[in-house]
């Protein structure tokens, strides 16, 4: 695999404190610049910015996976095997309330990973993975 670069994400919240507090202590992301309107996060590597946008009525879309209702957008990361491991352990430690719970898809065949998904406290949908075997990412 080639190197990658850090993406940059700039995503909507209703809260920027609340927001603030939970990317910051519940995820551990490390906080960068700021402003009275957005705030950056070394979110695992990547450049993740949260900022404020007034609460709109926005009806939640999900596609079904494996029987699983998964909210259409969403975004995260891919972490290391281990890694996302621990990191499942802490999240249910700080009580997180899963939309789909960590669980191993395609569990003996090509592409096998874990996943699990949340909401940040502004609602937005986020979904970390990680592959058994990370050459696999893009395998059919």
């Amino acid at each position: 695999m080639t190197k990658l670069s850090p993406f940059h994400i700039a995503i909507p919240v209703h809260n920027l404190e609340t927001c603030r507090t939970f990317y910051r202590d519940v995820l551990n992301c490390e906080e960068g610049r700021s402003s009275d309107h957005w705030v950056d996060f070394n979110f695992f590597g990547h450049q993740l910015v949260i900022h404020y946008k007034a609460k709109t009525n926005q009806e939640t879309t999900t596609n079904p996976v494996d029987g699983k209702a998964v909210p259409v957008p969403h975004y995260g990361v891919v972490l290391d095997w281990d890694v996302f491991h621990a990191f499942a352990e802490e999240l249910k430690q700080k009580n997180i309330a899963f939309i789909i719970e960590p669980y191993i898809r395609f569990e003996g065949l090509a592409g096998e990973q874990a996943t699990m998904f949340f909401n940040d406290p502004a609602g937005n949908a986020l979904e970390f993975k990680a592959f058994k075997d990370i050459n696999q990412l893009f395998a059919k």
